[in-house]
């Protein structure tokens, strides 16, 4: 080789070799800034318990320093941190930690790798805000995907309209204060039930398919960051009573939000068992989801051992119904009912329709309105007040399959149940109301819908002049109308849908809009109408949530808090308020 060729080659090598330095240089002059949890502009009730965790997700660190309002973290919360590195990621975490006076605080943290460093910062509020006279209960009536548009579909077919003008408003409604809820996550825009119901349960966002956690990068999806929720602190500071109801498996995210903590709220064999936690174990359970509860060996049952947890709770005192009629014989001071092995028959099927083929084996499930009113009956019992949540659960799940008319009906059916606790209310002013939605759906009241002049399908649909009102008959004035698929219906439209066929009118059973064809979504073969050719993407089989903000009244102690434009974990904030409730140590 030449001495030119020589040295045009190690030119070469030398200018390779002072780029992996630069390479292994850059990799230690840029550390990854740390992500700190709780996020930033989070807001605690003081004495409030959390996990704090703080990460370095982009590789391993040599250390994380970590100080609150400049002192570093461990002498700050007086217990001991952890640090370690599993799979290139380095955390610092301190468990069961509080604020104890309110006002800003100052989170810093530090990654330090080699010659590097990088910082992240947030701050905090810490809030201890009471009323002078507090409530002595609450109860939480949560619509699960019920936006404005449902509401006023249940006030048309509840109340009936005339002339434009409503005989009647909703129970709801009567309540005195109005606010608008906004529902994100701090992942993304739409948000599920679990993330959105934990926000009302813990007053911290999180994420979707998580409750009572902060998103962390641990593989455990129970040993995510936890925050303190409402029913743990009425129980650890003042000794209320809990209870849930609702017409959805009682271990699925809006009631399981109440109590639980994981990042994935399929966990429901571990979510029924955690209700035996006397940290956050309600004393009033009732619902659907008998299949989390009884031994693998029944059939029917989804757990994976031989816990009988049915059993489990009889033995703390529990009495036990599986139906209308042990419920409502029931005495005692606790109460697990499970009416169904999985959700419970919506109200159009259970008390309307009553096709054998859809109910099966369950021809004797509560109304929603009987539930609550057996669960104010017992927890009001506790001379310490109590905290209750009623969900109605299948507003949101028929919505899902696009079936507006057993969605209503489960919205009438809240309704009437807040009439119950209204009524309570009444009797005891000590009581705060609040009736709202977890988050909202895409479904829409676009016109009426008839064929009196033979026309079907989309052209049966009338917009403006043409939308004549509705014909719906309540003979028994029972709130319900007699003839749910009216000759002039609703025409209720969606903006989120997959393929599926549209004939408007009520369905005898319950049926799926669309179905898998290979990679693609194909509306159901068993139904039939205009075809409507859909716009989301092939992974979805259902109707989507929206973004959409949805309303919530308030009515009782505290009812001023609640007014405007209001986050979504706002709500915690006004209920503990009203309550009194403070988490600090005494």
């Amino acid at each position: 080789m030449s001495n030119r060729g020589l040295f045009h080659c190690r030119n070469k090598l030398a200018a390779f070799a002072w780029m992996v330095t630069l390479l292994v240089v850059a990799g230690t002059l840029f550390a990854a800034e740390p992500v700190i949890l709780p996020i930033n502009k989070a807001k605690f009730l003081i004495g409030q318990h959390f996990d704090f965790v703080v990460e370095s997700r982009n590789g391993a660190v040599d250390s994380l320093d970590v100080t609150v309002d400049g002192i570093p973290a461990e002498q700050y919360f007086g217990k001991p941190g952890e640090f370690k590195t599993v799979d290139d990621i380095s955390s610092f975490r301190i468990n069961q930690v509080q604020f104890t006076s309110p006002g800003t605080v100052t989170v810093a943290a530090t990654a330090k790798q080699g010659a590097s460093d990088a910082t992240s910062q947030v701050t905090y509020t810490v809030t201890d805000e009471k009323i002078a006279q507090p409530a002595r209960n609450v109860i939480l009536f949560i619509g699960d995907g019920m936006g404005l548009p449902v509401r006023d579909m249940a006030r048309i077919l509840s109340k009936g309209i005339v002339e434009g003008k409503y005989n009647d408003i909703l129970e709801m409604e009567k309540l005195p204060n109005t606010a608008i809820i906004t529902t994100s996550g701090y992942d993304a825009l739409v948000t599920d039930s679990a993330n959105s119901a934990s926000a009302y349960a813990t007053g911290h966002k999180s994420v979707v398919n998580a409750m009572g956690v902060y998103e962390s990068s641990d593989k455990d999806p129970l040993d995510h960051p936890k925050v303190e929720n409402l029913a743990e602190i009425a129980i650890r500071k003042r000794g209320m009573s809990v209870g849930l109801v609702t017409t959805s498996n009682i271990t699925d995210a809006t009631p399981a939000a109440m109590i639980a903590h994981t990042r994935r709220r399929a966990e429901q064999n571990f979510i029924a068992q955690d209700m035996l936690n006397p940290a956050h174990m309600p004393d009033v359970i009732l619902g659907g989801g008998s299949r989390h509860f009884l031994p693998m060996d029944i059939p029917g049952s989804k757990r994976t051992d031989n816990r009988n947890l049915i059993e489990e709770f009889k033995a703390k005192g529990f009495s036990f119904a599986g139906n209308r009629t042990e419920m409502n014989a029931a005495a005692g001071e606790k109460i697990l009912g499970l009416f169904h092995l999985d959700n419970m028959n919506v109200y159009l099927d259970r008390e309307v329709i009553k096709n054998p083929k859809t109910l099966g084996s369950f021809t004797d499930q509560p109304t929603l309105m009987e539930m609550t009113e057996k669960a104010i009956e017992i927890l009001s019992q506790n001379p310490n007040g109590f905290f209750l949540m009623v969900e109605g659960a299948c507003v949101d799940k028929q919505l899902h399959t696009m079936d507006w008319q057993r969605s209503v009906y489960d919205a009438i059916e809240l309704d009437q149940a807040v009439g119950v606790g209204r009524r309570f209310a009444a009797r005891n002013s000590d009581t705060l109301i609040l009736v709202t939605a977890d988050h909202s759906h895409g479904a829409s009241i676009t016109g009426t819908y008839h064929e009196r002049d033979g026309k079907t399908g989309r052209h049966g649909v009338r917009t403006y002049a043409n939308s004549i009102f509705p014909t719906f008959v309540d003979e028994d004035s029972d709130g319900f109308p007699d003839n749910p698929d009216a000759e002039v219906t609703l025409a209720v439209q969606y903006a989120s849908h997959p393929d599926y066929n549209a004939d408007y009118r009520l369905k005898p059973v319950p049926v799926v809009p669309a179905i898998k064809d290979g990679d693609k979504v194909v509306a159901n073969p068993q139904t039939s109408g205009d075809a409507m050719v859909g716009n989301l993407p092939y992974s979805e089989t259902q109707e989507v949530h929206s973004a959409d903000s949805v309303p919530l009244n308030a009515g009782g102690p505290g009812e001023e808090y609640f007014r405007g434009v209001m986050d979504n974990t706002e709500v915690f904030f006004g209920m503990v308020r009203a309550l009194g409730l403070d988490g600090s140590k005494q």
